[in-house]
């Protein structure tokens, strides 16, 4: 059995000594980042106004029971079976249900909630939400029509909302600047009209507005405006809109969480409905 000296071992150990740090340094980077895993949520979980608070806080809820408002929710898989019965009985009319999200999700609890809603007699409507750092805008507006977001002169069917707002999966204006947001959403909007003879409805916070759009004031002339602020007030407008259609208040609401206002009585509700 041959026996080797201390100096023949010599350039083994070495080598070996070398190799433990970049084979400890390869092996960091095949795991995943535990901040990462924790902090970004799975594609296809967002909802209407997943940012809000992180955001804009919260501050208050405004006065119950105002005659010139009509109370909503909007409500997405992770609510599942929807109890529809229980929110008509507190006074709930009208309900936007998640459809899609990108090009790569439907909700799965969509018919349920969808007909469910229009079962027990409200007025509801379906929305995306975008991911304008995935596909442009009107891909998007193509695939929310095709899974549900479409629109039916039926008087119980309201127009499909774009859920546009804070990235829950990265840069706050998914790495575009204020032009090219703007036209993303010109795409989006102008497609969905092509598609559906109906102008959406345009669901934003202020401050994501502004921050991601530079504050456009072109949508408003034909786009209805439902504004998303945890506060007693609705507080400022995105530029152009002089009033706001609907109103995300809280999302601590009763029976489900996100609870809105119609700013008008029933019948103006049914108005849109029908166009």
């Amino acid at each position: 059995m041959p026996v080797h000296r201390p100096e023949q071992l010599r350039p083994c150990r070495r080598l070996l000594l070398t190799a433990l740090p970049l084979l400890a340094v390869l092996i960091l980077a095949t795991q995943p980042s535990p901040a990462a895993a924790d902090d970004t949520p799975p594609r296809g979980s967002a909802y209407m106004g997943i940012g809000v608070m992180a955001h804009d806080g919260e501050d208050g809820v405004p006065v119950s029971g105002l005659a010139t408002q009509t109370e909503g929710v909007d409500v997405s898989s992770h609510q599942g079976n929807v109890a529809w019965s229980t929110l008509w009985d507190s006074g709930v009319k009208w309900a936007y249900v998640k459809a899609t999200e990108g090009t790569y999700y439907t909700n799965p609890s969509f018919t349920q909630q969808y007909n469910g809603s229009y079962d027990v007699g409200m007025i509801r409507g379906a929305y995306h939400f975008a991911t304008p750092d995935t596909t442009d805008g009107a891909t998007q507006a193509d695939y929310f029509v095709d899974h549900g977001g479409g629109w039916s002169g039926d008087g119980k069917t309201l127009p499909g909302a774009l859920d546009i707002e804070w990235n829950p999966y990265g840069n706050a204006c998914y790495g575009k600047t204020p032009s090219a947001m703007v036209t993303w959403i010109r795409d989006f909007v102008n497609r969905y009209k092509a598609r559906t003879g109906r102008d959406p409805v345009i669901y934003t916070a202020t401050n994501w507005w502004k921050q991601c759009t530079g504050n456009h004031s072109g949508f408003a002339t034909s786009n209805p405006l439902w504004v998303a602020r945890y506060a007693a007030q609705v507080g400022e407008l995105p530029a152009g809109w002089s009033y706001y259609t609907m109103w995300q208040y809280t999302s601590s609401g009763p029976t489900v969480g996100d609870h809105n206002k119609f700013n008008g009585t029933l019948d103006r509700v049914v108005a849109l409905a029908n166009g």
